[in-house]
């Protein structure tokens, strides 16, 4: 029963990690391509994911105790190494940050629409006014409350699928171009990645292979369920073209909530949609965030004290701010450009280069090896380079 229990934990944590403000930008990012071929994508990116996620596995039982991305592609890759986990890392965490900061502003600014109006810069302001507090206060407060708006992220999920399934219409759910499968793979990586939480789950689970191993296949799947699901209701109620559509979300930069306020008569579907994106949103921005922190803290050598953590806290918060405030529709852009860049690259592409330079190089051996020898790190790394194409030929495309 512990084990079961252990397993549970690890896989829901894993889970957990993936779940969250990305998940508010997939159907919108994705609608042009249609369900079956987004079903197609992430099905394509869990795997790959998996794999990665396993890479990640061999690498840190090559250390000893709980070591994180950076000092690992130190240990394989020397100094380039560590040099392009801190650039990818701090790349990615900062894209994130932005995104749920302007996520979370736009919502606030939606919530309140009745009684006050504010802008998309004073939204966001209020919003690190109200949260921002709790990361500067760490994991001591923000632990025990990740709980509770967890289980608020669950039941409003639930009651979102129970009555929204009513509206589905499957006429539009048969609409499908594949042509535009591959430009849905950026955000898409941003939905399934959580590798970072590999080495402490290593440490959680006691260095136990195959519970480990488990818990990054079960927990990373889970996602995969979730998603189908949210993608099936979405891309069933609101059309992909015309007014109050995706697409209209899509050029707004808008979250995939938005257009149920237009495009559905019953208010109760989207106030509970509301609800659902505001816990994505929170849970995400105080992890994120509060792992930029202990990043941040740990890279630059600075003691967590009272006074630096404040210093900290400014330096995360700034720069985000600061560019929502030039580019206050930037929720899209910053979710896909997190996936296509930093996922890709920092959680894509280093666990492919760390395992083949520690296994084939320098030798190095520990309690599992992921199987498919060179083959299946050469497949996993063309598909990261298919993944930069396509990025880079969205950011070319035409607006």
């Amino acid at each position: 029963m512990s084990n079961f229990g252990h397993l549970l934990r690890g896989s829901l944590l894993v889970a957990g990690t993936s779940i969250g403000g990305g998940m508010l930008a997939l159907p919108v990012l994705t609608s042009q391509a249609g369900f079956l071929p987004s079903i197609f994508i992430y099905f394509a990116c869990w795997l790959f994911m998996a794999c990665t996620g396993l890479l990640f596995l061999e690498v840190s039982l090559w250390m000893k105790g709980e070591a994180n991305i950076v000092t690992m592609a130190t240990r394989t890759l020397g100094v380039a190494g560590k040099v392009a986990a801190w650039g990818l890392y701090l790349f990615l965490f900062y894209c994130l940050t932005l995104a749920y900061i302007v996520g979370a502003g736009d919502l606030i600014s939606n919530l309140l629409q009745g009684m006050i109006s504010l802008s998309s810069w004073q939204a966001q302001l209020l919003f690190l006014a109200i949260f921002g507090p709790l990361v500067y206060c760490g994991a001591r407060i923000i632990g025990p409350l990740n709980l509770f708006l967890m289980l608020g992220l669950g039941l409003s999920y639930f009651a979102f699928v129970y009555l929204g399934a009513n509206f589905v219409d499957s006429n539009l759910l048969i609409q499908a171009n594949w042509s535009k499968i591959w430009f849905a793979l950026p955000i898409t990586f941003t939905a399934f990645a959580y590798q970072g939480i590999v080495p402490t789950l290593v440490t959680y689970m006691h260095r136990d292979v195959r519970q480990v191993r488990l818990a990054i296949l079960i927990g990373s799947f889970l996602p995969f369920i979730t998603y189908v699901i949210w993608q099936w209701l979405i891309l069933g109620i609101v059309p992909v073209d015309g007014p109050n559509s995706l697409s209209e979300a899509l050029r707004q930069g808008q979250n995939a909530v938005h257009p149920l306020k237009h495009v559905l008569d019953v208010s109760a579907v989207y106030v509970v949609g509301q609800y659902f994106a505001f816990f994505a949103l929170l849970t995400s921005f105080l992890g994120v965030t509060l792992g930029l922190l202990d990043f941040l803290a740990d890279g630059l050598k600075v003691p967590k004290t009272a006074v630096n953590k404040i210093w900290l806290c400014l330096l995360i918060f700034i720069p985000p701010v600061l560019f929502a405030l030039i580019y206050p529709h930037v929720f899209l852009i910053a979710l896909d450009y997190a996936g296509g860049f930093g996922c890709a690259l920092l959680l894509g592409l280093l666990p492919v280069l760390m395992v083949w330079v520690g296994r084939y190089h320098m030798h190095l051996k520990g309690e599992y090896q992921v199987s498919g020898g060179r083959p299946l790190l050469v497949i996993l790394g063309l598909f990261v380079i298919v993944e930069l194409f396509c990025q880079f030929g969205v950011l070319l495309s035409p607006a």
